[in-house]
Order: structure tokens, then C-alpha cells, then sequence
């Protein structure tokens, strides 16, 4: 029997906006989504997949390979199976079927990276409905990697944030960005210099805005390993954030501690 239901919440964008026009191939990472995702399953939870249109999240091909399974090609191929056929990555819903079908049911969401979130997720109305539920409830929230930039979908209008963000109108930004369910809280996401081989690697261009900014601008605290892609998990009340994709194993461990937490409390 199921402890419990937990949400994961993927993207289906497939290319990013990048500066002087244009735009550079994206995605989901498959570690990312599949790491923690088989780790709560193992943990004895449930696993429901949503993506704004109830399509699978686009696997970044830059993530399909054994380098992001710690270099093991077995650990890699169970993964890459489990996202082709286990039935909680095939069986797809939308995130508006989600919200329809009642979030009371789920102990905690969790949004893995890739960039694909800084383009469809931060924006995302239905997201935005889930992640402000479970905030006033307090209930678990877990984000990873470039996931974070996700929590934005939050503000009054994350349309015309994100709008502002690509336009470099901080002013706008700054006006925009009041009033956010996470002003203040602790955080880390993707940085700015662990971005840089993915620009210069597989976008071939920078993108608009980095995902420190994007969140510092409207209120999040920040903060980093102190080298580049070494993994780091900060916990702060309900949410618990994961700076880059070595982070997938220590933010599984922290979403299921946080969750067999909740499991004894009620």
C-alpha cells in the first residue's frame, strides 16, 4: 500500500530564447527527473507525472548518457528504462487535470531541471495554482536544478516577469516581482557559472537572464556550493531546492525524509 502520492511536475519545452535571437535546443534532464523520482517509489510513495499538456517532458539529449548516472552505464539504463516504461512516467497528465482532480491528495511536488522549466514552467498559470496550495499549507515543495525557477509561476503575472527578465527592464522586474510567496526564503538553483558550458556547449548562445537573478530579484535568499556542480540541498520550511544535477541523489534523501516526516506526523 502507497504512503502517499507525490506530484512531479515536468515541461515540454524543447528550445530556449537566446540572446541576439533565436533560440538553443532544451529540455528535462533525465537524471534529474528519474533519480528521485525511482528513489520515492523505492521509499514506498506513489509517483503521478503531470507537464502542461500531458505529453512526457522532452528528454534533453545532453542528459541522456551514463556521465549524469555517476559514469555507472547500468544505473543509466535502468533509468532511461524506467522513464520509457514504468506507468508513473507513460501515464501523463496535464497540470490542469491536476488542479481539477483535487491537490489535497498529494504529500509533496517535486520539479526537476533542465532549462525547460525557465521557459514553460516559470510561466505556467496551472502551476502556479499548485505551488501557491501547497505553500499555504506548508506542504512539502522540492525543486532542482534550474526546477527553482519554477516557484515564479507563482507572482501576479510570471508572464510579464519573465517578459521583463528577457528585456533586461529591471525596473519592471522589481515591480513585478512584490509581493512573492517565497520573498525570504533560503534557496539555491543553477547558477550563473555552471551555465556557461551549457551556453557555449549546447545552446551556442547565452540565454536572457540566470536563474540567481531571476529568483534574487523577487525575494529568494541564494546561495551556492562553493565549487561549481558539486552537489548542495538547502532546506527552508516547506521548500527544499538542489543547486545542479549531482544533486539528485541528496535532494531524493532530503524530499523522502521531509515526507516519512509528515508520514508520522499525521
Amino acid at each position: 500500500m502507497s504512503k502517499g502520492k507525490v506530484l512531479v511536475v515536468g515541461s515540454n519545452a524543447t528550445r530556449i530564447e537566446i540572446q541576439g535571437g533565436g533560440t538553443g535546443p532544451t529540455g528535462q534532464y533525465l537524471n534529474e527527473t528519474v533519480v528521485p523520482a525511482m528513489a520515492v517509489i523505492d521509499a514506498g510513495y506513489e509517483v503521478v507525472l503531470a507537464t502542461p499538456n500531458g505529453k512526457q517532458p522532452y528528454i534533453d539529449p545532453a542528459s541522456d548518457h551514463a556521465a549524469h548516472f555517476g559514469g555507472d552505464e547500468k544505473a543509466y539504463r535502468r533509468g532511461r528504462d524506467f522513464f520509457d516504461k514504468d506507468p508513473a512516467m507513460t501515464n501523463v497528465h496535464t497540470l490542469r487535470a491536476i488542479v481539477d482532480g483535487g491537490l489535497d491528495q498529494y504529500a509533496a511536488v517535486f520539479v526537476p531541471g533542465g532549462q525547460g522549466p525557465v521557459v514553460d514552467l516559470m510561466q505556467d498559470p496551472e502551476l502556479g495554482k499548485i505551488l501557491r496550495y501547497f505553500h499555504e499549507r506548508k506542504k512539502i515543495t522540492a525543486l532542482l536544478c534550474h526546477g527553482p525557477i519554477a516557484t515564479l509561476a507563482t507572482l501576479p503575472d510570471a508572464k510579464a516577469y519573465r517578459a521583463a527578465l528577457i528585456a533586461g527592464d529591471k525596473a519592471k522586474v522589481a515591480e513585478l516581482g512584490k509581493g512573492w510567496q517565497y520573498a525570504g526564503y533560503k534557496m539555491t538553483v543553477f547558477t550563473a557559472s555552471e551555465e556557461i558550458p551549457i551556453e557555449e556547449q549546447f545552446l551556442h548562445g547565452k540565454i536572457y537572464f540566470t536563474m540567481p537573478d531571476a529568483l534574487g530579484a523577487a525575494g529568494a535568499e541564494v546561495s551556492r556550493s562553493a565549487v561549481d556542480f558539486e552537489p548542495y540541498v538547502v532546506e527552508d520550511r516547506e521548500l527544499i531546492t538542489g543547486q545542479n544535477p549531482r544533486s539528485d541523489h541528496p535532494i531524493a534523501a532530503k524530499l523522502i525524509a521531509a515526507l516519512d516526516r509528515a508520514t508520522v506526523a499525521a
